[in-house]
């Protein structure tokens, strides 16, 4: 075994040495500015989405109060026009005795 620094028959004159790559500090930065990005994206999705949704329950809420006003204008004109019935139905109005002009007066 030679130990002078020649390669010897059948080998390669030339070594390779396994290095660990590491990033340098302007990749990192890169690399954080980009996830910096994808967060920010991500979040202006979330707000966009929440404001799409506050907006249909806005709306689903007007509905909701014209229908409810509505409602309660049907149910003064129902009570309405049932008091007519019931008024000319009830044994008070059959009691009355309709009056026919006696006469007019004149001047």
């Amino acid at each position: 075994m030679s130990r002078r620094g020649y390669a010897r028959r059948n080998q390669n004159s030339v070594a390779f040495v396994e290095t660990a790559r590491t990033l340098g500090p302007v990749s990192n930065t890169i690399i954080l500015i980009v996830l910096a990005c994808l967060i920010g994206l991500l979040y202006l999705t979330q707000v966009t989405k929440t404001n799409s949704y506050g907006y249909t329950i806005n709306n689903l809420q007007q509905q909701q109060s014209q229908l409810q006003s509505q409602r309660s204008d049907l149910e003064v004109s129902a009570a309405r026009l049932q008091s007519l019935d019931r008024v000319a139905a009830s044994q008070v109005a059959k009691n009355l005795v309709s009056v026919a002009p006696a006469g007019s007066i004149q001047q």
